[in-house]
């Protein structure tokens, strides 16, 4: 292998056009109450933005300092031509395809102020994205792949996910450490019906670094109990319904099946991370943890930061694993690495858009060094505890000595 690659990450997958539209303060926490048929809400300025996982992971990434190749698909339409306008200013659009005819995907992000939000959402070309829209070329000068968001991507998740597979092995064999996030499909569309624990069976194998949500985990691997936790929610955030024994029983699933690191976004609670053995991680391409010992069987729980106003959590995912895979291939250790995943969250969710709130490496780790709270916890769950020096929380599994 050569002693360096040409780029760090290739960030794959779902790209769209979001539009959101900013609403009024004031007007509830019912969105059944505001979105009536018939009435006209005055609202404010929109925001646009590229979204998805290629602009969103991969704009992020960038502005972290890391050297990003894109890989996505777009029509030669008036979204289409808006995305790469948008990517042309981050000098990031040259990876990108644009097939005559078809239909750019968008998104209608509806996030009124203090509730959770609505995508209207067309797929679009990302239906089409295959395994010849992956240049191995390009994935073999980088030290990692990442690919995001199979769910809105039809080709990709038909046959029980065969092309993904497939696309997951052409980028392992090409040698770079692979990573794969999802999204939470719409239960009625076809997307929501798939086998997605068939699925994961089949592509985790390829998959050094997994980083779903936690719902999205749940839905995919027991539907039945997804929804009855939603059943309890009623309005209020199923997240508030997780517990860690859900983490550790979720990503003990997920370890069986093939995954060396998994990485579960727990929404507005933080960021959940555990670990297969050092033996494991030592497999896992170009690159794989510089520090084996610090990666290899932890679980850990890394609270979210406390934010003050929060305008809209878009694109906060994408953001949290651009954080953890830029502190990861800074060569960070775990509890840094999703610390910095928690960070850039946050600094996410201050903005309307996905993509402007990202701060430089530099100027968040000064964050980090300052003085910045972080929300309360108070779970009780046998075998978990809590450090208050490093102020994250150890499972059951950890390595990791208990404080005394």
């Amino acid at each position: 292998m050569p002693k360096e690659k040409r780029i760090d990450v290739v960030v794959a997958g779902h790209i769209c056009f979001d539009v959101i539209p900013v609403f009024p303060q004031g007007l509830g926490t019912d969105l059944g109450h505001i979105l009536v048929p018939g009435k006209l809400i005055n609202v404010r300025n929109a925001a646009t933005s590229t979204g998805g996982p290629v602009s969103n992971t991969g704009l992020a990434l960038q502005r972290l300092g890391q050297k990003v190749a894109m890989m996505g698909k777009v029509g030669d339409d008036f979204f289409g031509r808006a995305v790469l306008d948008r990517l042309k200013m981050y000098g990031a659009e040259k990876g990108m395809s644009v097939v005559p005819g078809e239909a750019t995907s968008y998104t209608i992000v509806i996030a009124p102020p203090g509730i959770d939000r609505v995508f209207l959402h067309n797929p679009g070309t990302n239906n089409t994205f295959g395994p010849e829209d992956v240049n191995l070329d390009i994935v073999r000068e980088a030290r990692l792949f990442h690919l995001g968001y199979p769910p809105l991507m039809k080709r990709i998740y038909e046959n029980d996910g065969r092309e993904l597979v497939e696309i997951f092995r052409r980028a392992k064999e090409a040698g770079a450490t692979t990573s794969l996030d999802m999204s939470l499909p719409d239960p009625s569309s076809p997307s929501g019906k798939v086998n997605w624990d068939a699925v994961l069976k089949g592509v985790l194998p390829h998959v050094d670094i997994f980083l779903p949500s936690a719902e999205e985990t749940m839905f995919m691997l027991n539907k039945e109990k997804f929804f009855a936790k939603k059943r309890r929610a009623g309005w209020r955030d199923v997240l508030e319904f997780f517990d860690f024994s859900d983490l550790s029983e979720l990503a003990e699933q997920l370890l069986s099946y093939g995954a060396k690191v998994v990485g579960l976004k727990s929404g507005y609670l933080g960021f959940y991370v555990r670990t297969a053995d050092a033996e494991t991680l030592s497999h896992v391409g170009w690159a794989k943890p510089s520090d084996l010992d610090n990666w290899s069987g932890r679980e850990l729980f890394e609270p979210s930061f406390h934010v003050e106003h929060v305008a809209s959590a878009t694109g906060s995912g994408d953001s949290a694993i651009a954080g953890f895979l830029a502190a990861y291939l800074n060569e960070e250790s775990i509890e840094s690495s999703i610390e910095y995943a928690c960070a850039v969250g946050a600094q996410n969710v201050q903005v309307l858009d996905a993509v402007s709130g990202i701060r430089s490496w530099e100027e968040t780790t000064r964050q980090l060094q300052s003085t910045r709270p972080k929300i309360s916890l108070s779970f009780e769950v046998k075998g978990w505890w809590f450090d208050d020096t490093g102020q994250v929380w150890h499972g059951p599994t950890d390595k990791a000595p208990k404080a005394s």
